[in-house]
């Protein structure tokens, strides 16, 4: 192969998903949560690799503000930086409005270095934070924490 790696000959694409490719986005996150997508109010960002839908990061717009999540990367192509590099699209296109996410505890220090930074339950617009209410007011106590990114910030 004189030398390449095999991830050098690979083909990468960092780019918004159209409408039409959102089942690509649910059938990846088969392995997350089982999420859906929903065209009229949610943006969702990719990375594909060969042509194959290997991370993604969804934008959704709520009555009191944007939320990220999704942020989620095949166990396959982990260690590429490829959630990095989906996260700075969607934050490229929709980080002109702050932008609220409920990190998990262990990458709150990832995410802190994509210019958000943990806020109290309390300051998450009503909106995003009732998903979270199953966890009744201790969103540590389920591993989340909630963060937020200001227009401008990175």
């Amino acid at each position: 192969m004189c030398g390449y790696t095999r991830e050098k000959m690979m083909k990468k694409e960092v780019r918004e998903l159209e409408h039409e490719e959102f089942p690509l986005a649910e059938m990846v996150w088969t392995h997350y949560r089982g999420q859906k997508a929903d065209p009229a109010r949610e943006r969702i960002f990719g990375v594909f690799v060969d042509g194959a839908l290997a991370a993604t990061a969804r934008c959704t717009r709520h009555p009191g503000g944007l939320e990220m999540d999704c942020v989620f990367t095949l166990d396959e192509h982990r260690g590429h930086g490829y959630a990095r590099e989906v996260v700075q699209a969607l934050l490229e296109e929709c980080g002109s409005e702050t932008i609220y996410i409920h990190s998990t505890l262990p990458l709150i220090e990832f995410y802190g270095r994509l210019g958000f930074e943990p806020i109290p339950e309390a300051r998450l617009p009503e909106s995003i934070r009732e998903r979270f209410i199953f966890c009744f007011g201790e969103m540590a106590g389920c591993n989340v924490a909630p963060m937020m990114r200001s227009p401008g910030t990175g």
